[in-house]
């Protein structure tokens, strides 16, 4: 069990029926009247987000997520193929599930699948990837503003902002979280 004056960002929990993820929490302590935690929560099934507020001592069963290695394999019409990293079992998982987690995956790219009590709701994809930048304007000599950035379009068929000086068949690193360039490697 998990008290609400226990909240950190990340934390699972059971509630009504439904699996949550804590997003953003803040401790209230009004001048007048009780403490209370405000909070914004995922819901890690639907994606839903709401928010809702709790008495600190409010308690909720703790919801273990389980993640686990797979590799991605291929796309077969809007089915996805992933491969367990250690018993070679393949899964296959649907767009609805994936949302916009592979945007940043290419094949044979390990993963993490997500799944809760054995039902499968989603794939987290690793924190930075290094991609090849499959198209982008190049950068015009003298443009030397800071922080200019163009759009390039990456090898999985992502678009993100990268700085002028960054050319077609580069290879960049991203962080898959907030989807921003990071570096050129």
């Amino acid at each position: 069990m998990i008290s609400a004056g226990d909240f950190k960002n990340g934390v699972t929990f059971e509630l009504d029926g439904n699996v949550f993820q804590i997003v953003e929490f803040q401790h209230v302590k009004p001048g007048k009247g009780a403490a209370f935690v405000r909070t914004k929560l995922k819901n890690v099934i639907t994606g839903g987000v709401v928010e809702r507020t709790f008495r600190p001592t409010e308690k909720m069963p703790k919801a273990m997520i389980e993640r686990k290695d797979y590799e991605y394999l291929y796309q077969d019409g809007e089915l996805f193929y992933f491969m367990d990293q250690e018993t070679y079992e393949q899964i296959p998982l649907n767009e609805s599930q994936l949302g916009d987690s592979l945007k940043f995956v290419k094949e044979n790219m390990v993963v993490k699948v997500l799944s809760y009590k054995g039902n499968v709701f989603g794939v987290e994809p690793p924190t930075f990837v290094e991609l090849l930048v499959s198209e982008t304007e190049p950068g015009f000599k003298g443009d030397t503003s800071t922080g200019a950035v163009k759009p390039a379009t990456l090898e999985t068929g992502a678009t993100i902002n990268v700085p002028l000086f960054v050319d077609t068949n580069d290879v960049i690193r991203v962080d898959t979280r907030t989807g921003e360039y990071m570096e050129r490697v």
